[in-house]
């Protein structure tokens, strides 16, 4: 978040000088600490963020390919006239410890074509599909293996 603010300093000045930098340092620490104390947000949580960046960065290319995957599904289905759709509800426990894996899998899910994430608590899903062949193997996801990774070591943040 520090470097969000200070990369945000110095885009809107438009140019980089020593004390445009320094100033931006001052006013990027100022911001910091003011989210700290009044916004529930920690330094811990910073560098939580910093060493899992990669593989949120990496969650987030899955995620579009998954969208791109699901679209021409989805697209198929529509302009494939002997096709019968077939919605299905599905239910599913995550294995997902935290609040936050818990958050990103329901909506990535609710992202992706074809399926709404209707309910979410404790780690209980009920996922709408489109049709019965999106709601295979939805409880055991590309989305649910890369959250383990992301969260392992993350304790109960």
């Amino acid at each position: 978040m520090f470097l969000l603010f200070l990369l945000i300093w110095v885009i809107l000045n438009g140019r980089v000088t020593l004390e445009i930098m320094l100033f931006g340092l001052v006013i990027a620490t100022l911001m910091f600490l003011f989210i700290c104390k009044f916004m529930d947000y920690s330094i811990k949580k910073e560098l939580w963020l910093c060493r899992k960046f990669f593989l949120l960065f990496g969650y987030i290319i899955v995620l579009l390919v998954e969208i791109l995957k699901s679209n021409f599904a989805v697209v198929k289905m529509i302009f494939y006239v002997k096709y019968q759709v077939e919605p299905v509800l599905v239910s599913f426990h995550s294995p997902l410890k935290t609040n936050f894996a818990n958050f990103i899998l329901a909506n990535s899910i609710t992202l992706t074509p074809g399926t709404i994430t209707v309910s979410a608590e404790n780690g209980d899903f009920v996922v709408h599909c489109l049709d019965k062949e999106l709601a295979v193997g939805m409880d055991d996801s590309v989305f649910v293996h890369l959250l383990e990774r992301i969260e392992k070591g993350a304790g109960n943040e």
